[in-house]
C-alpha cells in the first residue's frame, strides 16, 4: 500500500482543482462527510441525545471540521465546534464552512481551556473530532498553547476520538510527535495514507486508519509514485518462491549459519530452525565445538557441525572449515549468539570480505561491524541484509537523534548499498535506492531473547529460495510477524516464545498458499 507525504498531498489537491477544475469546497464537504459519517457510527441508535464536540484549526483541515459538525447537527446531534485559532486566518473554504454552519444555527466558539462549561462538554462528549492541524503541521506544538491544551482536553474525553487526516500533533512524513499529539480511536485520511500514520509514534497514535476518496480523479491518483510503502499480504504472495513439483533438495537452496557460543546456544539453533520452516531444502549449522552436542541434540532436519573453538567462541581456525561449508551453499546467515571478542570481529570481516553469496548479517555479527563500517561499503554491489535492533543500529552509526526511524533508515541503505531492516514496532525494510518498505504485523510478544533469531532464519531461507533481497527482507518481515501474531493468539504475548513463532511459520504459509492449491 503507497504511503503519501504532505507534499505530495498538496500537489494532488493542487492538481484536482487547479487543472481539472474540481472546485475545492466540493473537495472539503466529501471530506467533512465522511468524517461526519464516521462518528455517526461510533454514536447510539439515538444521535438526538448524544453530544459530540469538533475542534478545528484556521486551515483547511479545520474546514474539514467545520464541516463535519454541520452533518453532525443535520443528523440530529447535539454539537459545539471549539476553534482553536484565530478566526481572521481561516481560509476561504473553511469560512465558507463556517458560513454554511452558521446558517444552521451553529457558531464557531473560540477554545477557551479555562471555561468550565467547554472542558465539562468535551468531558461528557460521546465523540470529539480533531481537525486542528492535519497534514500541515510544520512545528512543534508549543506547551500550554491552546492547541497543546486543546490536544489534552481531546485526550481526556472518555468518548470515541476520531482524526481528520491525521492526529494532530504528529508529523505526516516520518510519524514524530511534534511536541504533543492526540491519540484517535479512528482517522479518516484522504485518498491515501500517509506516511506518519504507519510508522514511529504517529502508528500508535493513529488507531483504526480508513481512506476515504474525496474525489481526487484516479488518473491522477494512480501515478503517484510513493518511495515508502506498507508490505501486505498481496506482497508476500508475490515476493514468496513458488515450489516445483520436481524440485529436490538442491532446488530450494542451502543454507549455512554461523553463530554460537556458551551461554548462547538458543540463538543459532532458533535461526536454523527457523530457515528449515521455511522451505529450503538444506540447512547447514556451524558451531563451537564446545556447544555442538547440544545444538546436535536439538536438530533434527538441520545439519550441525563442529568449529574450532577457544574460550567459549569461534577461534580464527574455524575460518577455512567454514570457508569450505560455504561454497556449497547458497546463503550465509552469520552472527546469532556468535558473541563478541576480537577474533569474532576478524572472523566476521573476514567472511563478509569473501563471500560472494548473500549474507544476512544479525545480532553480534552487526556488532562486529563497529568500526569496520569499510567491510560493510566494499560489499557494495553484494547482497548484504542487515537486521539490527534501534541499539545495533545505533552502535553502526545509525543517526536516531531526532526519532525518525524511517529517514535514518533509508540513509543508512543508501549510504553503505545494504538492505537494511530496523526492527521494532512497524520494522523498517530500507534498500539502497532509497524506497522504504513498512511492516504490519507483529505484536509484543516478539520483544523476547531470540525472536531476532527466528527472523534472520526466514529471511536466509526466502533468500535460498531465490528471493530477490528485498523480496526476502521485507517478506520475511511480515511473514515472521504474522507467526507472531499467530502465537500470540494461541500463547498470548506473555506466554509465548520464539520457539511458537517457529512452530507456527507453517500456518503462516499455508495462508499464503491456500489459493494456490
Amino acid at each position: 500500500m503507497k504511503l503519501a507525504s504532505a507534499q505530495q498531498m498538496r500537489e494532488l489537491d493542487r492538481q484536482a482543482i487547479q487543472e481539472r477544475q474540481i472546485p475545492s469546497i466540493d473537495l472539503m464537504e466529501r471530506a467533512a462527510e465522511g468524517v461526519a459519517n464516521a462518528a455517526l457510527s461510533e454514536l447510539p441508535d439515538r444521535p438526538g441525545r448524544c453530544r459530540a464536540s469538533v475542534f478545528c484549526g484556521s486551515g483547511n483541515n479545520g474546514g474539514d471540521g467545520i464541516g463535519a459538525a454541520r452533518f453532525l447537527f443535520l443528523s440530529g446531534v447535539q454539537v459545539r465546534v471549539f476553534l482553536a485559532g484565530s478566526y481572521e486566518k481561516l481560509t476561504p473554504d473553511a469560512l465558507e464552512e463556517t458560513r454554511r454552519l452558521s446558517e444552521c444555527g451553529v457558531e464557531l466558539e473560540p477554545f477557551d481551556p479555562e471555561d468550565a462549561s467547554q472542558t465539562a462538554w468535551v468531558l461528557s462528549s460521546h465523540v470529539a473530532v480533531d481537525a486542528l492541524f492535519g497534514v500541515g503541521l510544520s512545528r512543534p506544538i508549543a506547551p500550554e498553547s491552546v492547541y497543546a491544551r486543546a490536544v489534552e482536553l481531546m485526550n481526556r474525553c472518555r468518548g470515541t476520538v476520531i482524526a481528520a487526516d491525521i492526529a494532530s500533533g504528529v508529523d505526516a512524513d516520518s510519524g514524530r510527535v511534534m511536541g504533543c499529539a492526540v491519540k484517535a480511536d479512528r482517522t479518516i485520511t484522504f485518498t491515501y495514507q500517509k506516511v506518519g500514520h504507519q510508522v514511529g509514534d504517529g502508528a500508535l497514535r493513529a488507531g483504526a486508519v480508513e481512506v476515504l476518496d474525496i474525489g481526487i480523479p484516479r488518473d491522477l491518483s494512480a501515478k503517484l509514485v510513493c518511495p515508502v510503502q506498507t508490505v501486505e499480504s498481496d506482497f508476500v504472495r508475490a515476493a514468496l518462491p513458488r515450489r516445483q513439483t520436481d524440485g529436490h533438495k538442491g532446488t530450494f537452496g542451502k543454507v549455512l549459519v554461523i553463530g554460537g557460543a556458551v551461554g548462547y546456544t538458543g540463538a543459532p539453533y532458533l535461526t536454523a530452525s527457523a530457515a528449515a520452516r521455511s522451505g529450503c531444502g538444506l540447512v547447514f549449522l556451524g558451531v563451537p565445538a564446545c556447544i555442538w552436542p547440544m545444538e546436535a541434540a536439538h536438530c533434527v532436519c538441520e545439519m550441525p557441525f563442529p568449529l574450532p573453538d577457544k574460550d567459549g567462541l569461534l577461534s580464527e581456525k574455524a575460518l577455512q572449515q567454514i570457508r569450505e561449508k560455504l561454497r556449497g551453499c547458497d546463503v550465509l546467515a552469520l552472527g546469532p549468539g556468535l558473541g563478541r571478542s576480537p577474533r569474532v570481529t576478524e572472523l566476521v570481516c573476514a567472511l563478509l570480505r569473501e563471500t560472494e553469496q548473500p549474507v544476512v548479517l544479525d545480532a553480534d555479527g552487526i556488532n562486529a561491524l563497529t568500526g569496520h563500517m569499510d567491510v560493510l561499503d566494499a560489499r557494495r554491489g553484494r547482497v548484504t541484509v542487515l537486521t539490527p535492533h534501534d541499539g545495533e543500529f545505533a552502535r553502526l552509526g545509525g543517526d536516531l537523534s531526532d526519532g525518525d526511524r524511517l529517514a535514518a533508515a533509508r540513509a543508512f541503505a543508501r549510504d553503505h548499498g545494504c538492505v537494511l531492516v530496523l526492527k521494532g514496532h512497524r520494522t523498517i525494510t530500507a534498500v539502497p535506492e532509497g524506497n522504504a518498505l513498512v511492516n504490519t504485523t507483529g505484536n509484543s510478544g516478539l520483544a523476547k531473547g531470540g525472536s531476532g533469531d527466528v527472523l534472520t532464519g526466514v529471511v536466509a531461507s526466502l533468500l535460498a529460495q531465490r528471493a530477490t533481497a528485498v523480496q526476502a527482507a521485507a517478506a520475511g518481515v511480515w511473514i515472521h510477524g504474522r507467526a507472531g501474531d499467530l502465537a500470540a493468539a494461541a500463547r498470548t504475548a506473555y506466554g509465548m516464545t520464539p520457539e511458537d513463532v517457529v512452530s507456527a511459520l507453517p500456518e503462516v504459509f499455508g495462508e499464503l498458499t491456500e489459493r494456490e492449491e
